[in-house]
């Protein structure tokens, strides 16, 4: 069996306004607030994390230096279908379990005052689309599992460029066998993708072991203390 990422842990967006965000997320759509604290390594950051399940949660970074600017089509996507810049967030679609639910949410977002599209049919789910704080596009979903075999258009293959011998290849990625030592860092390539710190940076990364890394960049007390 191919190990692959089970799920998204958090996605993390940039905001000005943290408190319009908990407010949403915990109003709007009952998420509960689990973590509100100091950036870890950064200052000045604080970090939000709202429960989606306990192994997914919403988590927002609000910067001092975060810019306010929104630029439909460029920072913003402005609706699920318009264009956003390369690598941004073009919307976000949170998962429920049955349609009941669907339409129990899509109700309590109408509740609070926030219009509410759908559900809309896409074939392999259903989906209600709205607006969060700061221009986020949002969707909340229910399907089953896609079947490959009807929802991989032969045509938009062909446009992406997409062999055969690559479809077949993004269909049923490769295993992969962990080997007994820990591999080392690759040199820099900027060419692949990376993280975009500086070049000194990448120097001390380039000859840092995990532990060191782990030793220097691990912050694993809480703000508050809890008696049990």
């Amino acid at each position: 069996m191919t190990v692959h990422p089970r799920g998204v842990n958090h996605l993390a967006i940039a905001t000005r306004d943290i408190k319009a965000q908990i407010e949403f997320f915990t109003d709007v759509l009952g998420c509960e607030l689990k973590a509100l604290y100091w950036m870890h390594g950064v200052e000045g950051a604080w970090h939000a994390f709202l429960e989606l399940n306990p192994t997914s949660y919403i988590a927002f970074v609000h910067h001092p230096e975060n810019p306010g600017k929104t630029e439909w089509g460029l920072t913003h996507a402005a609706t699920p279908t318009s264009p956003v810049a390369a690598g941004a967030m073009q919307h976000v679609a949170f998962d429920v379990a049955s349609v009941e639910e669907l339409l129990t949410l899509r109700d309590r977002i109408r509740s609070r005052g926030i219009m509410a599209l759908g559900p809309i049919d896409h074939g392999f789910c259903q989906s209600v689309y709205f607006g969060g704080p700061e221009g986020m596009v949002l969707e909340i979903t229910t399907g089953e599992a896609i079947d490959d075999r009807a929802w991989i258009d032969p045509e938009v293959v062909a446009l992406a460029g997409i062999d055969e011998a690559a479809l077949a290849r993004y269909r049923r990625p490769a295993d992969y066998v962990r080997p007994p030592e820990a591999l080392p860092q690759p040199a820099l390539d900027r060419a692949k993708p990376h993280i975009n710190f500086p070049d000194d940076i990448y120097a001390f990364l380039a000859t840092a072991s995990d532990e060191q890394l782990r030793e220097l960049l691990s912050d694993t007390e809480p703000p508050v203390k809890v008696e049990d």
